[in-house]
């Protein structure tokens, strides 16, 4: 983990403007298309929600401002961000959190996942970490093709956790899409970066290969 310094003023300015604001994030609603990514995994029976966590996660890892937190009057850059996904559970029909580090390697990522959630299965959690902020908040709504989502959060204090929500996967016009929505701190992640992660999270969908 390393402490992010803004050299340029203007930056400066635009962290301070956002950074004081009350509900400090944005958030962005897409339908992405995930054909290729889809096929591949039914042609290899892979697990689909343990997949979309690694592709969500791997694009999220891959741009730095996603890794980025605020403590304090500081901010610093965590060399992996962990997924935090919800799973139903055994004990109630709401679900539990499960936290899984970010591995690179996509069969050793899915190995972890599956131990992980069979654990959260028979013994939720709820609870974050004490003095943990390197997660992605990560839930599925498998059921609706949503054009949007509001997240339960603190406003004050607020965080500065990234969250990302998927939907219905549907058909349309030969193609497979599902709706992505992604939340983030203003004073972090711009719409510059907001972009990039849309266009990169399509295209890693397009390139996805076993």
């Amino acid at each position: 983990m390393k402490k992010i310094k803004f050299d340029s003023a203007h930056r400066k300015k635009h962290f301070a403007f956002f950074n004081g604001m009350s509900h400090p994030h944005f958030q962005l609603t897409a339908n992405i298309v995930i054909t290729n990514f889809y096929k591949t995994l039914k042609t290899y029976n892979k697990p689909l929600n343990n997949s979309l966590v690694y592709l969500l996660s791997k694009t999220a890892n891959d741009i730095k401002e996603f890794r980025w937190r605020i403590r304090g009057e500081e901010v610093v850059e965590h060399p992996m961000a962990r997924p935090s996904f919800t799973v139903p559970t055994e004990q109630a029909d709401v679900f539990s959190f499960c936290t899984v580090d970010y591995i690179t390697d996509y069969e050793a990522f899915l190995a972890e996942a599956s131990r992980i959630q069979e654990l959260m299965r028979t013994n939720p959690s709820f609870e974050d970490e004490e003095g943990m902020d390197n997660y992605l908040f990560m839930s599925a709504i498998p059921w609706v093709k949503f054009t949007g989502i509001q997240h339960a959060m603190n406003y004050h204090p607020h965080d500065s956790v990234p969250r990302i929500s998927w939907g219905k996967i549907y058909e349309e016009n030969t193609e497979i899409l599902m709706p992505v929505s992604v939340q983030a701190h203003h004073a972090l992640v711009d719409g510059r970066h907001m972009g990039m992660y849309f266009n990169n999270l399509e295209e890693n969908a397009l390139n996805f290969k076993l």
